[in-house]
């Protein structure tokens, strides 16, 4: 037996080992028996050889002054047409809007979005919309902004709405992820407000929380959220009854922050630390909180993990505050559960990170995730790429996915209706819809604040003729003066000659 595993380029002794292993078949089929064991002892999953990439130097976002908040925020937002960045800035709070092709140096007087009146914490894009970013402040608002398909020539200082309901500083702002012009805050007076933002008013609020919450996530359908809070509880609440329908206290047993979100499925995935400060991951059923469905510690560090999760692989990503490295985990129905993929490493440590919805990666490369990574003065997108031979479309790596249309109406989801996001190919690779431009009704008719950006769509019809009338008016005054002022040129010119 001690033949039959020949070594490269040695035929004589491949033969050798063909003739002693005819001659001894025990230890052959033993052989045999040891590699099957072998091969089901290895997980078979398509995301195994899940590899990420740094892109090239020209492909990044260079000479961006990245916020120096101390808050746990990710500090980026993106989607398939803009990157967003929180961003340096004196007198108040800004952010960066680039198209997401405009890669290279960024002039450092590139216009920004500017309205807040304090530094900015958290920004999210619309799911419905690529044109809609909200953002919210230590100035305890939160803004609606409408970014134009152009690049701006002047800094933006008009929302499209302000949200007014908070006594101190908000620190997260999360967009419904199925009914139109939903948004969820929440803020450091621990309250939770859930906005109508095509009237600009608040629908419902929760107080449940005792102190500082630290993250809140949508399930996949928008019927709950999960919050993680200062208290070391995590709850799970139903914002129409205003009320939280599970919670487990501690977790993880660490006093440090923690982090929550949804899977596909309805579990919560958490990230926290141990009683020694060690970095922890759990997976719970939210049905029966008594004990994780999978608890597993990684390492010893200080920075917050912030997870990313890709519904469509049930993958997620885990990105440390002041790490280097990028993390990423498959979450399955078969012991453990939770299985580690494989770890991106880099050289510098990244202040925060921004996630790509699945519309926006390139189905050419086999690329599942696409993730950008905010250094000090620059932003790095990085890429997550399954290797395949075959040039073809992949359905087994890219099934339908959410797509930019709302499933539901904000009334039909305060009445109690819930709906899964509606699907969309990605075989043709994503188009970019229209821009759609966020109308703001106000349904108190006497509120009439002006706005500096009005449409002629927005204008009354009835108005028309009259503006009309006003712009003759003015012409025939215009003209008017005109001839007035050469009969005055000619008289003067006259008084001149015949003076000298």
């Amino acid at each position: 037996p001690k033949y039959f595993c020949p070594q490269q380029g040695s035929t004589g002794r491949s033969k050798l080992a063909v003739k002693v292993a005819l001659a001894h078949p025990g230890p052959l089929l033993e052989l045999w028996s040891l590699n099957a064991t072998h091969r089901s002892i290895v997980r078979q999953s398509k995301f195994r050889h899940v590899f990420g990439q740094a892109v090239k130097a020209d492909q990044c976002y260079d000479d961006i002054r990245v916020s120096k908040v101390t808050w746990d925020s990710s500090f980026c937002a993106v989607n398939p047409k803009f990157l967003a960045v929180i961003v340096e800035s004196s007198g108040g709070g800004a952010f960066l809007v680039l198209p997401v092709h405009k890669t290279g140096r960024v002039d450092k007087n590139y216009p920004l979005v500017v309205g807040h009146s304090g530094p900015v914490l958290d920004i999210d894009w619309c799911p419905h919309d690529d044109n809609i970013l909200a953002s919210c402040s230590e100035d305890c608002t939160a803004m609606v902004w409408q970014i134009p398909d152009h690049t701006l020539t002047r800094p933006l200082s008009d929302p499209v709405v302000v949200l007014e309901g908070h006594s101190k500083r908000v620190g997260i702002v999360s967009w419904h992820p199925t009914a139109r012009n939903i948004l969820l805050t929440a803020g450091s007076d621990n309250l939770i407000i859930i906005w109508n933002v095509g009237t600009g008013e608040p629908l419902l609020s929760m107080d449940d929380h005792p102190d500082l919450i630290y993250s809140i996530s949508w399930n996949r359908n928008g019927s709950l959220f999960c919050t993680t809070c200062k208290d070391r509880r995590l709850r799970v609440c139903d914002p129409r009854k205003r009320e939280v329908v599970a919670e487990r206290l501690a977790p993880h047993e660490g006093i440090r922050p923690m982090r929550a979100i949804f899977t596909r499925d309805g579990n919560i995935f958490t990230t926290g630390f141990t009683r020694m400060s060690q970095r922890e991951l759990g997976l719970w059923d939210p049905t029966n909180f008594e004990e994780p469905i999978a608890l597993l510690e990684l390492d010893t560090s200080n920075g917050v993990l912030l997870p990313y999760y890709d519904a469509d692989a049930n993958m997620v990503y885990l990105c440390g505050k002041g790490d280097s490295s990028i993390r990423y985990f498959e979450v399955t129905d078969e012991p453990p559960y939770v299985h580690y993929l494989s770890t991106f490493s880099s050289k510098e440590p990244q202040r925060g990170m921004g996630f790509m919805p699945k519309r926006g990666v390139d189905v050419t490369k086999c690329e599942i995730a696409r993730l950008f990574k905010l250094h000090d003065k620059k932003c790095e997108p990085i890429t997550m790429t399954v290797p395949r031979k075959s040039d073809l479309f992949q359905d087994d790596l890219y099934p339908d996915t959410a797509g930019p249309e709302p499933a539901m109406e904000p009334e039909e989801w305060l009445d109690g209706r819930d709906e899964d996001p509606i699907l969309v190919s990605m075989r043709e690779g994503y188009i970019p819809p229209k821009s759609r431009e966020l109308k703001v009704v106000k349904k108190n008719v006497l509120d009439s604040r002006p706005t500096t950006r009005r449409s002629m769509s927005a204008l009354d019809t009835n108005s028309l003729p009259r503006l009309l009338e006003e712009i003759q008016n003015l012409k025939a005054t215009v003209l008017s003066q005109e001839k007035r002022i050469c009969d005055l040129e000619n008289k003067l010119s006259q008084y001149t000659n015949g003076t000298d």
